[in-house]
């Protein structure tokens, strides 16, 4: 015992002058000196802590028979209490109009751009100037950014108005799913990569070097607002239409007709506005912020209540006195009766257990999960999920979205926890909105 004693002073001796030295006095510390950080809670994000349950049904409505249930194991994650609203959406808007001002104006006025670095190295390519200001009524600067405008020809009434269909939103990505596939890794005998990766003009191409998994997107990101009138017809949705995305009273209400792409889109453009942040303050990146996997967004309904047909717990959609408790389509048609005729503002309705709102209707939402109606029968069983990029050329069918949640417009069997169902990823609907979640970094909050 002595000696043990012996061993585990000295031992103890060692790894306490080690941390003075980069060799470690010889034993195996780890790297010294380490920033300490901490993750704090996002803003408008809830903790779902990680566990294991049931996917699928846990009823008997006749609508799910034949619908497999498996046991799987989800890691814990950041969900936004509620969906993306209007104005929220529209932070993203402006951001690409006014990057892409800012990039007209630079070819004339150099205050705009950002050449060099605080040591005075030069920047390639330059970078925008986000402090200098716009001043959007300078005739001057309207002449720069001319090509930002309805032209003349398209005017109403010669209103000058930006053109939404310049709002274009840049970014690029890696796929991690190809560049994982044993195929494509790297040998290091030949110094060099053996297999192909499709681009995403849909070309197998062979892979040069680490870049080929870099992939360059370009996505129109402002939203359908005319999906209000083609999603339903001999109906009179024209006020809809043309104030539901700007007007200020609708700032609270969920964004709506916004393509899957132009989710994954904001998903980017959100993670890097919080990187940038980071960054300008010397600390280290954050998870990037996505889309739910069909397996978190239903974990997430539940709400700890594995056996629940609806988020809040119970059997049925009306509380003790009456009320509904959720935005659907109750009574056959009589949308007014739980309160709205369309979509309500986020959070009108009380949170599940784990404070997250309007996880049964309102609107459906968005998945980062392609659709397979035998999805279940292959999926994993640890944080499952099934993801499939689709090619410009590939059929409809394998552009589908799994979608969850059920609308406004659903009947009562579309809002429960476990009604699956899809989109095609380039469809916009008047009924179809999203949130964003972002992983965690391995310790429980």
């Amino acid at each position: 015992m002595k000696k043990l004693l012996l061993v585990a002073v000295v031992l103890w001796s060692a790894l306490s002058f080690s941390g003075c030295s980069n060799s470690g006095n010889g034993e195996l510390v780890g790297v010294q000196n380490r920033q300490k950080w901490r993750e704090s809670q996002p803003y408008g994000m809830v903790f779902v802590r990680r566990g294991s349950f049931n996917i699928g049904p846990s009823d008997q409505d006749a609508s799910t028979s034949g619908v497999p249930t498996k046991t799987v194991s989800q890691e814990a994650f950041w969900m936004d209490d509620t969906e993306i609203t209007n104005n929220e959406y529209r932070q993203f808007v402006n951001w690409v109009k006014d990057s892409t001002a800012r990039k007209m104006l630079g070819d004339q006025y150099p205050e705009f751009l950002i050449t060099e670095d605080k040591k005075g190295n030069p920047i390639d390519p330059p970078t925008l100037n986000w402090k200098e200001k716009i001043d959007w009524q300078d005739p001057d600067y309207q002449m720069a950014m001319q090509d930002l405008y309805v032209p003349e020809n398209e005017r109403f009434f010669g209103k000058k108005e930006i053109d939404t269909r310049k709002l274009v939103y840049e970014y690029w990505w890696i796929d991690l799913n190809q560049a994982a596939k044993r195929s494509n890794s790297y040998n290091y005998k030949s110094q060099s990569y053996d297999g192909s990766v499709y681009n995403i003009d849909g070309e197998l191409v062979p892979i040069a070097n680490r870049s080929t998994f870099i992939f360059h997107d370009q996505v129109p990101i402002y939203p359908d607002t005319l999906s209000w009138i083609r999603d339903f017809t001999y109906s009179y949705n024209e006020p809809l239409a043309t104030r539901y995305f700007w007007h200020p009273g609708f700032d609270d209400y969920p964004v709506v007709g916004v393509t899957w792409k132009q989710t994954v889109a904001f998903c980017n453009w959100r993670t890097k506005i919080q990187s940038d942040f980071l960054s300008m303050k010397g600390e280290p990146d954050l998870q990037a912020y996505r889309l739910p996997t069909e397996v978190e967004w239903e974990y997430a309904a539940r709400g700890g209540k594995n056996f629940s047909m609806y988020p809040w717990g119970g059997y049925y959609t009306r509380d003790d006195d009456g009320v509904f408790l959720a935005n659907f389509k109750p009574l056959r048609g009589n949308y007014v009766e739980d309160g709205g005729i369309a979509t309500m503002k986020v959070g009108s309705y009380d949170p599940n257990e784990y404070g997250i709102y309007d996880m049964a209707g309102n609107v459906a939402e968005w998945t980062s999960t392609a659709y397979d109606e035998a999805g279940y029968n292959y999926f994993s069983d640890l944080n499952p999920t099934f993801t499939y990029n689709a090619l410009p050329d590939d059929p409809a069918v394998m552009k589908r979205k799994v979608i969850r949640g059920g609308s406004w417009k659903d009947i009562a069997s579309f809002v429960q926890v476990s009604a699956r169902n899809y989109e095609y990823q380039d469809t916009t609907k008047s009924y179809i909105g999203f949130r964003c979640v972002r992983s965690t970094f391995g310790d429980e909050f």
